[in-house]
């Protein structure tokens, strides 16, 4: 087995980890004090709420990417069509909670989840 790619899909783990985290409390937190946010429908929660989900959705794919990883690392397991049918249904649901239904983007997500599950049976 290839430690190399074992190390790198831990490293990416930790680093989507620690993006989610910092950027939380470092970046969106100080962002969301500021008042020049845009509103859009009608206040800045949309805004405020788009920009949380989108900055963890980076996260969430490279869990997907270490989940691919993985797969390379010791095949057998899953499927690299089923990390990458979890990793869009998870995308999808961070946006769909994220945004509370508004933004739209969760319907792709998860057609697009759908698509492979019914493209990789």
């Amino acid at each position: 087995m290839n430690t190399a790619l074992l190390t790198a899909a831990v490293l990416a783990v930790l680093l989507a980890g620690a993006h989610s985290y910092l950027g939380e409390r470092y970046i969106l937190i100080r962002l969301f004090r500021k008042d020049a946010l845009p509103q859009l429908f009608g206040g800045t929660a949309f805004t405020r709420s788009t920009l949380r989900f989108a900055w963890h959705l980076t996260s969430v794919a490279w869990v997907g990417f270490a989940g691919l990883l993985v797969t390379l690392w010791a095949p057998g397991g899953f499927r690299e069509a089923d990390v990458i049918m979890f990793a869009f249904a998870a995308s999808g649901l961070l946006a769909l909670v994220g945004s509370k239904g508004r933004h739209l983007s969760w319907v792709a997500f998860f057609i697009i989840s759908a698509l492979v599950w019914y493209g990789s049976k």
